[in-house]
């Protein structure tokens, strides 16, 4: 019976590891370097890409992490109970408009419109997302991977690189992600499945289009 609860335990510490380190909001992160490695921008000065990777890490994960956890605090409520869908709405806002500032100060900057183009696709699928949340609560952190795995195919076709070493690492990081979240019962297997579709989807044909 302890070796049980022993193994239950570690299962999920590992499980809220996982959710913590692939937060849904590195998805533009992710998003960047790809571009950075495997288009033209690799061409860029390291300086200028730096303080790209700093704005958009300011905008898109320091400030909504930050934001949601005051929130949390404030509400006094646990991470668990604020993954309830019911009140999931103002973390949906807080991240949509750091979102949001963050394609607005680029934009401002003029940097390459496929940058911009990331942002947008990342706050595309934070707005579907949220849309759906009004009726069901699907899963944000297999939306994020699961727009790293279409933005991934999307890109190979635009620069014309062999995806498959990499997409099949993303999948298998997928499956990780989306256990995790079933272990910590956040979601059930149809919530984090339709999640990854929705960001694959929207990331896929938002790359594509730009």
């Amino acid at each position: 019976m302890r070796n049980g609860e022993l193994k239950k335990d570690w299962s999920i510490v590992l499980a809220r590891f996982v959710s913590i380190v692939f937060t849904p909001f590195y998805l533009p992160m992710v998003g960047l370097l790809a571009l950075f490695v495997f288009s033209y921008l690799s061409l860029f000065a390291w300086q200028y890409k730096l303080s790209i990777l700093v704005v958009v890490y300011v905008f898109t994960i320091f400030l909504p992490t930050y934001l949601i956890h005051l929130y949390r605090r404030y509400q006094g409520w646990s991470p668990i109970e604020l993954g309830m869908k019911e009140r999931r709405a103002v973390p949906y806002v807080i991240s949509i408009l750091c979102y949001f500032g963050c394609y607005y100060f680029l934009n401002s900057v003029h940097v390459p419109h496929v940058i911009g183009g990331i942002v947008v696709v990342a706050l595309v699928i934070q707005v579907v997302c949220a849309i759906i949340n009004v009726w069901w609560k699907i899963s944000t952190h297999t939306a994020a991977i699961g727009g790293v795995a279409g933005g991934l195919v999307a890109f190979s076709f635009k620069f014309a690189f062999n995806p498959v070493w990499w997409l099949c690492f993303v999948l298998l990081l997928a499956g990780m992600v989306g256990t995790a979240r079933m272990i910590l019962r956040q979601h059930s297997l149809r919530e984090v499945v339709v999640g990854f579709l929705i960001g694959w989807i929207c990331a896929f044909y938002m790359i594509l289009k730009f």
